[in-house]
């Protein structure tokens, strides 16, 4: 989590109007649920909406339901030294009992400067069932003082008994004239990368600045370019290639630079096959993520067959699923690239039109 990152008042937090309302309205009211579920994808604004209303509930002369940013504690939020925030991460694959452990030990005492200690919980998700079965303790029962988020993509990945103890707040996916928007005002990026990075973000504005970042782009154009011309390697090339990505992912980290790891890198792929589905259907062009591409996909899905491109858009999803259990890279990534490679019904001078 970065600390000392300038807050953002309720009023300069962009697209989540409506979990705003609701947050300030519950400020108003004056009792302040014990916990809350933020849920959404990542990059929409949970976590700096959990830091906005630390600040309006702690603030020393908030104004008109937000923080002040002037007064002690709004200043110290500010500089990442607000002692009543703390920040839960998972510890390598899972959020341990010892995190909880502590937690639990730590929101005894009363908050330190503020009137309440604000515990957010970053993919709480990822609790095993022992840090999850304490954890359910805490809010049982918890002290007063205390308010804890949790942010999580679905509530469904949580024990529905902790769901049920929490108050819910969906944070939607922003609309893409939102995320263009601030692509063009905030970072100076020109409109055609702006609507470009719009469409691939899926809504989410971290994700778009990261992307805008780093060579996000450039590794995509790399990649769209081996989906392309998959179909028509041979088996042994189609192997290489996988065996080439495998080694690849292992080597490198995902990063907020716009580097792409292998759930990403198949994520793009994904969105290559399902715009081909969009192009096939005769969709309307603004659904399609890979604009950029557009002469090339109305080419190709002139000569795949529906069914065709249905199967390879399964069979990359399984390949992420697959992924999140931790398999044997290289083994998934060689029946991917076979299974992409099976030849298609394609018309004579396919590879030139495209």
């Amino acid at each position: 989590m970065e600390l000392g990152k300038k807050i953002k008042s309720f009023s300069q937090i962009t697209g989540q109007e409506t979990a705003i309302t609701f947050l300030k309205r519950v400020i108003e009211r004056g009792k302040i649920p014990h916990a809350f579920l933020f849920t959404g994808i990542e990059g929409v604004g949970k976590t700096t909406t959990a830091l906005a209303f630390c600040q309006a509930i702690n603030c020393l002369d908030p104004v008109n339901g937000e923080g002040c940013g002037k007064c002690r504690n709004c200043r110290q939020l500010d500089s990442g030294n607000f002692p009543d925030i703390r920040y839960i991460e998972p510890d390598g694959q899972n959020i341990k009992i010892e995190q909880v452990r502590e937690l639990n030990r730590d929101i005894c005492f009363k908050p330190v400067e503020g009137a309440y200690r604000v515990i957010v919980i970053n993919r709480a998700d990822l609790m095993n069932q022992e840090s999850a079965n304490s954890f359910l303790k805490t809010l049982e029962e918890p002290p007063p003082g205390n308010v804890i988020i949790l942010k999580v993509k679905e509530p469904r990945d949580l024990l529905p008994t902790i769901v049920s103890r929490c108050q819910k707040i969906p944070f939607r996916p922003l609309p893409r004239a939102v995320v263009e928007q601030y692509l063009t005002n905030e970072l100076g990026i020109n409109n055609e990368n702006a609507t470009l990075i719009a469409g691939i973000s899926d809504g989410s504005l971290g994700r778009a600045i990261g992307i805008s970042a780093g060579d996000y782009l450039e590794e995509r154009q790399r990649s769209i370019s081996n989906i392309i011309q998959l179909p028509f390697m041979q088996k042994t090339r189609a192997l290489e290639l996988a065996m080439e990505y495998a080694q690849e992912a292992k080597k490198k980290d995902h990063d907020a630079s716009g580097t792409i790891d292998i759930f990403e890198l198949i994520g793009i792929w994904k969105s290559w096959y399902r715009d081909l589905i969009i192009m096939k259907v005769n969709g309307p062009p603004g659904l399609l993520i890979n604009a950029d591409f557009s002469r090339k996909l109305k080419t190709i899905s002139r000569n795949i067959g529906i069914n065709n491109l249905i199967r390879c858009f399964f069979l990359l999803d399984r390949a992420q699923m697959d992924l999140i259990k931790n398999p044997n890279m290289g083994l998934m990534m060689e029946d991917l690239f076979l299974g992409l490679n099976r030849p298609a019904i394609l018309s004579d001078g396919y590879l030139n039109k495209a």
